[in-house]
């Protein structure tokens, strides 16, 4: 019993002796230093004794070799560059010299040193030398897209994607060469898992909301583009995609709250702000808000004079903003248009009775009214057709008005326009029974109601 007692008195001991000793060596400071001061003394003395050999032989290929490595795990680019460049002009008559390696590393440090040219260089040799290593296929995968080789860049993404699945810089590129290449479904996968690892990167995520909007899944993109809104980077463009979204889809006032957004940004590139301004002048005019429509269009003039037709956006809503009648015929909601077409149609032939028998509107492209007019020579079945544009009006307008008034067996027609006719149009009435009145004769007319 007394022996049993002493035995386990023992082994605790020699437990605790263990374990303090343990808690010392762990909690030493100095080890690991000491550890690398033996390895920084290691990479010292090759380095010296490389230099003492290339002393008396430049061209010492272990020496190089030696310099060139410790230089690489440094990281110290420039000098393993040169000293990498240096042993691939020695190969051809040293071959001792691990070519592919050198190879290799002379084109990892070159990307390091973003001489793009040269890392593609010795990437394409080194894939001579070893065509199934992963480094070599992401590395001028990589290369291949930036150099907008998009479809090479695939074939060498999707290789070393097989040989190393888990990599997410590859199927990062991977997917943006997807897109580039308008293969959506595989983009969107790829960016996917990559957004799902990295939540943090944006501009997977803005990418993979491109490619929802390119293969026309808009309300994907739209939730993406949303998000993005804030963001200091992202967010004007992600603005200026959720807004141009959101006018395809007829949401208006959310359009204009997203350019307002993406406007807020303080550094914003001017190809996209100038975009923004002009996306939310044509909101505005929509809207009927031109006081805020004009002074956008001014800045965009003043920043750029040749963009877009802003020239002609400036004249046009200036004419509006002047001409009350003018807007509603051009841009005031439907029933405004109708209300104000009814009034052309009645006060068109002074001191006649107007009975609207009928009234047709084709979305915002023109409306219709059929009306029939007694005076006291003469009494009539007429077509009124009042087209919402200030472009030009064409013969394919002229035949279907003509077709419309045969259907509805009035007497004549009277086609309306904020624009111009063509000749095409003008030499289909000739023989008709069709008066074209032009923005000219238009406006006498809504500046005539104006004064009633």
């Amino acid at each position: 019993m007394g022996i049993t007692v002493a035995i386990i008195i023992l082994a605790v001991v020699i437990f605790l002796l263990l374990a303090v000793t343990l808690a010392v060596r762990n909690s030493d400071p100095g080890g690991g230093k000491r550890a690398s001061r033996k390895r920084n003394k290691d990479a010292a003395t090759l380095m010296k004794e490389a230099k003492k050999k290339l002393a008396s032989n430049p061209k010492d290929a272990d020496a190089l070799l030696t310099m060139a490595d410790i230089h690489f795990e440094e990281g110290a680019w420039e000098k393993c560059f040169r000293t990498y460049e240096i042993l691939i002009d020695l190969s051809p008559s040293h071959p001792q010299i691990p070519e592919f390696h050198v190879t290799l590393r002379h084109a990892l440090a070159a990307m390091k040193l973003k001489r793009y040219e040269d890392a593609y260089k010795s990437m394409v040799v080194a894939r001579t030398l070893q065509a199934d290593q992963f480094d070599v296929n992401y590395n001028l995968g990589f290369l291949e897209y930036q150099r907008k080789n998009y479809e090479k860049a695939i074939q060498l993404l999707r290789a070393a994607e097989t040989q190393e699945p888990e990599h997410i810089d590859t199927r990062r590129y991977l997917g943006q060469a997807y897109a580039k290449a308008k293969k959506y479904k595989d983009a969107i996968n790829r960016l996917k898992s990559v957004v799902d690892a990295q939540p943090d990167d944006k501009a997977s995520l803005f990418i993979m909301a491109q490619c929802f909007y390119d293969s026309g899944q808009n309300e994907k993109a739209l939730r993406i583009f949303s998000h993005l809104r804030p963001d200091p980077k992202w967010g004007p463009q992600a603005s200026l995609y959720a807004g141009t979204i959101n006018v395809k889809l007829r949401r208006y006032e959310q359009a204009q709250l997203d350019f307002e957004i993406g406007l807020r940004h303080q550094q914003i590139p001017t190809d996209i702000m100038l975009e923004l301004k002009y996306r939310l002048a044509a909101a505005y005019s929509r809207n009927q808000e031109l006081d805020r429509a004009l002074p956008l269009l001014h800045e965009i003039r003043n920043t750029n004079p040749n963009y877009k037709d802003v020239q002609a956006q400036i004249a046009s809503a200036s004419e509006l903003h002047q001409n009350r009648n003018l807007q509603t015929y051009l841009i005031a909601p439907p029933s405004e248009f109708v209300t104000l077409c009814r009034k052309l149609t009645s006060s068109y032939f002074p001191q006649s009775q107007t009975k609207i028998t009928d009234i047709s509107v084709q979305k915002s492209e023109y409306t219709d009214i059929l009306a029939e007019i007694e005076t006291s020579k003469w009494m009539d079945v007429i077509l009124f057709r009042f087209i919402r544009s200030t472009g030009q009006v064409g013969e394919f307008m002229l035949r279907d008005f003509h077709g419309r008034i045969k259907e509805c067996k009035a007497g004549r027609g009277l086609c309306f326009t904020a624009g111009k006719f063509t000749e095409g149009a003008e030499a289909f009435v000739e023989a008709r029974l069709i008066d074209l009145i032009p923005k000219d004769e238009l406006l006498k007319r809504l500046r005539a109601l104006s004064r009633r």
